[in-house]
């Protein structure tokens, strides 16, 4: 006899692999914690002369098992945040009505009643197209798995086509966004004048900013020289993990430093030196650039909220989001004569 806890290559969900008397067969579980499980009562069965579950138990595990193994495999394949999403669609609204249901036993009607149910409890149509996309992507790594032959989630999109219009990609013109910079140097501090002034002019994220190191600016040996630029190679992730990640497209990149820029951040890091050498630290490369009042990643949802939508106001310009200073950079290096690319 037999049982061993294995994740065969390819698979998403840790299988038992039970010899017993010539028979051998796998069961996908789930989780390692659950294959565990089961493979102590498979031992404990097999001792007292249960042998009959080799060739008869049909042993489908049940979406609320599978899912577990299959979530944690996606922390490690992906970023938190793609994790952290269907960690949420799963316990919010899928698992409440698959959980106890095996997986072979979920035929496409009881997707459909799914769908309706989400629908009439009012629930927005991309939120509903989101909770049957997280379903669909579980069944299907289970198809690979072997565990079930089709997929009841798959095609029905035209249930579920969102009717949420996109949001169309605004900027500000080159006199508004002088205009916002103006009033940010006469009304912010130092630290919040250069983080809005880097957002125009250098396109940075909301996350790259929060995650920007002293270490990752490059000043050069002077203004008229080519060598100055900042290095964006991290991203704060405040949403689902509380973590600095790689930015979007597991990709750093260079982004040339205005003159503008330059003097600013010199400013603001000749500021910051005086204030580490006060405190008997030799160096800052590894301090965040625009940390909060408590010296941890700022949180630009605070931020905008109690310093860019009344700077807006301030400065007499309609709403924007602040991830559409991102598009202000853009745009204004095209109209500049920059290349797309």
């Amino acid at each position: 006899m037999g049982v061993k806890v294995r994740k065969p290559k390819g698979h998403t969900s840790w299988c038992v692999v039970i010899d017993h008397e010539g028979h051998r067969k796998t069961r996908a579980v789930g989780s390692r914690e659950a294959a565990e499980r089961v493979k102590r009562e498979t031992e404990a069965r097999l001792a007292l002369g249960d042998a009959g579950l080799i060739e008869t138990e049909k042993s489908t595990p049940t979406f609320s098992v599978y899912s577990q193994g299959w979530l944690e495999n996606k922390k490690h394949e992906r970023k938190p945040s793609t994790a952290g999403f269907y960690g949420q669609y799963l316990r919010l609204y899928v698992l409440p009505s698959f959980g106890e249901s095996s997986l072979d036993g979920i035929e496409r009607e009881k997707v459909k009643r799914f769908i309706s149910d989400l629908r009439a409890r009012g629930l927005a149509k991309n939120t509903i197209r989101l909770a049957v996309t997280t379903l669909r992507a579980v069944l299907s790594a289970a198809i690979e798995d072997r565990i079930i032959k089709h997929n009841p989630a798959q095609g029905l999109g035209r249930f579920v086509k969102s009717e949420k219009p996109k949001h169309e990609a605004t900027s500000l013109t080159p006199q508004e966004g002088e205009r916002l910079l103006r009033v940010a140097k006469e009304e912010l501090s130092l630290r919040h004048y250069a983080l809005l002034l880097t957002a125009v002019r250098a396109g940075l994220r909301e996350g790259e900013l929060a995650g920007l190191h002293w270490g990752d600016i490059e000043f050069g040996e002077s203004e008229e020289g080519l060598d100055r630029y900042i290095l964006v190679q991290r991203n704060y992730d405040q949403r689902w993990s509380g973590t600095m990640v790689t930015p979007k497209n597991k990709k750093s990149r260079r982004i040339d430093m205005s003159r503008q820029l330059r003097r600013v951040l010199l400013e603001l890091r000749d500021q910051q030196l005086v204030k580490a050498f006060a405190e008997g630290k030799a160096e800052i490369s590894d301090e965040l650039v625009f940390p909060s009042e408590a010296e941890t990643p700022i949180e630009m949802n605070n931020f905008c909220q109690r310093v860019f939508k009344p700077l807006l106001a301030s400065a007499g310009l309609r709403k924007i989001r602040f991830h559409d200073l991102r598009h202000t950079f853009g745009s204004l290096l095209i109209q500049t004569g920059a290349s797309l690319a």
